[in-house]
């Protein structure tokens, strides 16, 4: 296993336990599975469910498995209303719901309180000025939980988020498809293969989330993988070509903030394969080559900021010149935060001799002179 250092005391293992499938398991079978967790080093389990039933397996899985082994990552604002699960602002069920996931889960505490399922702008803000929002600050304060969190899948109110130093955490669903798409308050457009029509590279705007939460050190927990399975064949892929676990885990973990993948875990033999990604070869895990050919909305001459072109005989940090020109070319004015950043940079895109290097190291073709050229015409002018 290898861990993301949060701080000097918490380590987060990169592959983490989505429990949503322990329903459907007895009560030993998600001991033993949680079990395996352990002895693999798997350390964060994340429980959005509020179904009481769930929440008693896994609060027996705890007690098994000791509960100090783990990080949890709970959600408020998931309650269980007539028999369903049913999202709330209605602060009454909020905290009837999380008081029950304490019980359930037979804890004191929860180590990521997570502002659950906000996927909408409006909403977003208007929690931010009402008693939801005090009530997250009470829970902190009481100790009932350690950090705030947010899920979402809207790289919009992931960017809210960020900017917000009392959110020390966003699950986001990203995977290469998702990364294409642009900002949309609907999650059922994700699993619309029609809106991934004339779409081609990082949207720009969750290439401004990545490195707002790089600036912020806001970390992401990764939910969405694979996209709950469609990524891994032709036919339901928006791309017409299967990836495989394993390049969907690494296109993740290769983004910088991204200290974990949280991937909904049925069974042993399924984390299993997952945590293969930490023996795999680099052929296993190489997705560029696949995102580079497609047949659709191909990667191919366009910059994912993964650093392959590297190193750099001038020392030019070219993701990061690459990132700050995207960024930047799509407003009428320079952001300054944006030219902060490039002015801060060691090395400016002034400083490339036209050598070549990096474009022969470049698995998707990028036209990387051409790019230090327009940097230098668009900061340095």
């Amino acid at each position: 296993m290898q861990y993301s250092q949060i701080n000097e005391n918490t380590k987060i293992s990169k592959i983490s336990f989505g429990a949503e499938w322990i329903g459907e398991l007895t009560q030993q079978q998600v001991n033993d599975l949680m079990q395996h967790c352990i002895e693999q080093g798997v350390n964060l389990v994340d429980c959005w469910m509020s179904d009481p039933k769930i929440r008693d397996k896994l609060g027996e899985g705890l007690k098994a498995t000791k509960r100090e082994n783990w990080i949890i990552q709970g959600h408020i604002g998931s309650t269980w209303q007539n028999g369903q699960y049913k999202r709330t602002r209605e602060i009454n069920k909020v905290k009837e719901a999380f008081e029950d996931l304490l019980k359930r889960l037979q804890t004191d505490h929860i180590d990521y309180g997570m502002i659950h399922y906000v996927d909408e702008v409006k909403e977003y803000d208007t929690i931010m000025n009402n008693d939801f929002i005090k009530y997250i600050h009470q829970l902190k304060d009481e100790g009932k939980i350690k950090q705030i969190g947010l899920s979402t899948h809207n790289p919009e109110v992931a960017i809210k988020a960020a900017k917000n130093p009392d959110i020390k955490l966003i699950l986001f669903s990203l995977n290469p498809a998702y990364d294409i798409m642009p900002p949309t308050e609907n999650i059922e457009d994700y699993s619309d293969k029609t809106k991934y029509e004339n779409l081609k590279g990082i949207a720009p705007e969750r290439a401004q989330l990545y490195q707002l939460c790089e600036d912020t050190n806001t970390h992401i927990n990764v939910m969405k993988a694979y996209a709950g399975g469609r990524l891994f064949n032709k036919q339901d892929s928006p791309f017409d070509t299967p990836l495989t676990p394993l390049q969907c885990i690494s296109y993740a973990l290769d983004i910088k903030p991204v200290i974990s993948v949280c991937l909904g875990i049925k069974n042993t033999q399924q984390l299993d394969e997952a945590l293969h990604y930490f023996n795999a070869t680099e052929d296993e895990k190489n997705y560029q080559e696949i995102l580079k050919n497609l047949p659709k909305h191909s990667f191919e001459r366009t910059c994912t900021y993964c650093g392959h072109c590297l190193p750099c005989i001038q020392e030019i940090n070219i993701p990061m010149v690459n990132k700050l020109y995207d960024l930047a070319k799509i407003h009428d004015m320079i952001p300054e935060s944006i030219r902060e950043h490039y002015n801060n940079l060691q090395k400016h895109a002034s400083d490339c001799i036209e050598c070549g290097v990096c474009i022969e190291n470049c698995p998707f073709n990028v036209d990387i002179i051409k790019y230090m050229q327009d940097a230098k015409k668009l900061f340095e002018y």
